[in-house]
């Protein structure tokens, strides 16, 4: 659906720190979303149209805060009355960990610069502004308006789901596929936040992924514990393995809750993580955390060949099979990594969320015996 036009530009890295000023929409927390800030952003967007009243639908906390409004107003029936808005988290443990590295201000900027050439179903957003001291605000599009559904971290999807999701993922990664002229558009995706995440991801490893599988518990095969405690330690070294290869832009978080479905079609959510990197590793990701693993078994090999295939499609060449099984072994480890670092942190997801999908991605290492498939 395609919005109102904007009146005002609002697509700055960092705003003025300043409560009155017409155009700021950043917001803190949930009370800061008030009449008052509604009508600041439909300013931002209309002339003429008048706010009447905000109400919360609900109220959802883990790397961000994430709240679902119902807006009154006399505007056009193309501008959205229900509302999706992201802040940054209340739960400090997640706030802490995405601060640094400011994941939501990258999804703000993503939003407002990258957004409109990425391939692929995202939502629509109504404002996107971040501001160096007083964070990060998100205005999208609820999905639910246009009746789609939004997933859950939890869903378990069908083989069937899976297909379109790797064909949409092959859509996206070829239109960004080794093009040194759109890492330089985009090189801020590269530096310096991505470097600081890296380093910080890197300095807490170790005891976060040791945290992480004591509370995990028999959830995670005893005989990957030690294995995982070494890829903690030579984390930075996997890291520059896993991105040896031409680069796309990529989701970087593609488990089944930052999904959304709309007519059975699939769309992606979430793009705090996107950055370049191997686009096989989204495919990993995708794979280990949405499928159960008595079906990913089954059909993974077919679905690793349809991307390929796809890839071919869409003018990617030289793309060899048994090379990108081989990738996809050693990319497995990234999603056990993330799931068992969620869990060690914790409150980025709901707990029996995480320990299923801690389970779905601790079959994929073992089945794969993904910690060898790195080479460092």
């Amino acid at each position: 659906m395609q919005l109102p036009h904007r009146r005002h530009s609002v697509n700055t890295e960092v705003i003025k720190n300043n409560k009155h000023d017409k155009h700021n929409i950043v917001a803190q927390r949930p009370s800061d979303l008030t009449v008052g800030w509604a009508q600041r952003v439909v300013d931002n967007r209309l002339d003429g149209v008048i706010v009447s009243n905000v109400s919360i639908t609900s109220l959802d906390i883990g790397t961000t805060t994430r709240v679902r409004l119902t807006v009154g107003h006399d505007g056009p029936s193309n501008l959205p009355r229900r509302w999706f808005v992201k802040l940054p988290s209340l739960a400090w443990r997640a706030r802490l960990i995405t601060a640094l590295p400011r994941l939501l201000h990258t999804e703000v900027r993503f939003y407002n610069e990258a957004a409109r050439a990425v391939p692929a179903s995202i939502p629509d957003f109504l404002a996107a502004q971040s501001d160096s001291g007083r964070g990060a605000t998100l205005v999208l599009q609820d999905v639910t308006e246009s009746g789609a559904t939004a997933g859950s971290p939890g869903d378990i999807l069908e083989p069937e789901q899976a297909t379109l999701v790797i064909e949409q993922l092959a859509r996206f990664h070829a239109h960004f596929w080794d093009k040194p002229d759109l890492v330089q558009t985009y090189r801020w995706l590269a530096r310096p936040v991505r470097r600081l995440e890296d380093c910080l991801g890197t300095a807490l490893a170790v005891p976060l992924m040791k945290r992480g599988l004591r509370r995990a518990g028999q959830t995670v095969p005893s005989a990957i514990h030690a294995l995982a405690v070494h890829y903690a330690r030579h984390r930075s070294r996997i890291m520059r393995f896993l991105s040896d290869a031409p680069l796309t832009l990529i989701h970087h978080d593609c488990h089944p809750g930052n999904l959304f479905w709309n007519q059975s079609q699939p769309g992606l959510l979430d793009w705090q993580l996107v950055r370049f990197g191997e686009g096989i590793g989204d495919i990993a990701y995708f794979l280990a955390t949405a499928l159960n693993p008595e079906v990913r078994r089954a059909h993974e090999a077919r679905l690793v060949a349809d991307y390929a295939q796809k890839l071919r499609d869409y003018g990617v060449t030289q793309i060899d099979n048994e090379s990108l099984m081989q990738r996809y072994r050693a990319h497995l480890t990234y999603p056990f990594e993330a799931m068992v670092i969620s869990l060690a942190v914790g409150g980025m997801m709901k707990p029996e969320s995480n320990y299923e999908l801690i389970r779905r991605a601790a079959a994929a290492v073992e089945e794969h015996d993904a910690f060898a498939a790195i080479r460092i």
